[in-house]
């Protein structure tokens, strides 16, 4: 695989937003151009294969979550939907939550986020850190009663808040389309394999659909959690009552594989003593790897390392 490890030529993640004469770099400015790094862990078993990720840990909120973001915030600043006085309100796991909070911040907004309560202790400190006011909903009801929660608050007063509604905001996807898979198409253009998972669908819809457009012959693969304990950051999806995000893009998805949240704390571990100290949900996705090289051995495979390990301390993903 013809691999550029270092940033690209295209603009950053907002775009217009490029750093000129007589102004300082801005929060804005650091998304996005992400480093695209080898992943040796499979050379002595698949010796003709190539794996690489985007090193998605280097945006400033430490996660792929600053990407889509940005561009809402941005976006609809630009559409005059967020004005100066509206709260931001969102659902989120942690990451997404993370952006909110420290880009809506630098935007000079309050922002409000309805969260799991069994989200990570790493993420909840960032999150109240950047001033956002923090709502746990009940952990055994999963991550679709903070979604329910969130509509039921800004049905309630729907003058407040901006609802960016990242399940349903055609920018989340557009993000993705614009930069990560432009990106992925420089650094890795013969790639054969793209590895991804399902939060709010953005990110395996924006890229998915990207990498068809360009390389057609590309395989999208789908990686999905177990459904307890589960696996942060990835959404179950199959039974009648799971809530399905309206941006998910499903026609682009190729093949579909069942990770473990034991298996996925393996390649954590595994990453992390290769250098690389990532979430969960990047160890699943190299799960995802592992059984698409043992059906190609000699595949070119890209994945995303979404976010920073160090926010998952609290939750026993570290611990021997």
């Amino acid at each position: 695989m013809s691999v550029l490890v270092k940033e690209t030529t295209r603009p950053a993640v907002t775009g217009s937003r490029n750093v000129g004469q007589n102004r300082s770099i801005e929060i804005f400015d650091l998304i996005g151009n992400t480093a695209m790094v080898r992943i040796d862990l499979f050379r002595e078993e698949f010796p003709k294969a190539m794996v690489c990720a985007k090193a998605e840990y280097l945006n400033p909120g430490g996660s792929l979550k600053d990407r889509p973001v940005a561009k809402i915030l941005l976006k609809a600043r630009e559409r005059r939907e967020l004005a100066e006085d509206k709260v931001i309100l969102d659902s989120s796991s942690g990451n997404a939550g993370i952006a909110y909070a420290m880009l809506g911040g630098a935007l000079g907004h309050a922002v409000e986020l309805v969260i799991p309560g069994n989200a990570s202790e790493g993420r909840l400190m960032r999150i109240r850190a950047h001033g956002a006011n923090v709502i746990l909903t009940d952990p055994l009801e999963g991550y679709d009663e903070a979604l329910r929660e969130v509509h039921r608050r800004y049905e309630k007063n729907p003058d407040a808040y901006f609802f960016a509604d990242q399940y349903s905001n055609d920018d989340n996807w557009l993000a993705h389309y614009e930069t990560t898979a432009q990106e992925i198409l420089e650094q890795a253009p013969d790639l054969t394999h793209f590895i991804c998972g399902i939060g709010t669908g953005g990110s395996i819809s924006g890229i998915g659909r990207r990498l068809k457009e360009e390389t057609p012959e590309v395989t999208v693969v789908s990686v999905r959690p177990e459904r307890f304990p589960g696996i942060e950051g990835l959404k179950p999806l199959g039974e009648p009552q799971d809530v399905v995000p309206e941006i998910l893009d499903e026609t682009v998805i190729d093949e579909n594989v069942d990770v473990t949240a034991d298996e996925a704390r393996h390649y954590c571990h595994r990453l992390a003593k290769a250098g690389h100290f990532v979430g969960q949900s990047s160890g699943a996705y190299l799960v995802g790897v592992e059984r698409v090289l043992e059906r190609y051995p000699d595949a070119r495979v890209v994945t995303l390392l979404n976010d920073t390990g160090e926010r998952y301390g609290g939750t026993g993903l570290w611990k021997d």
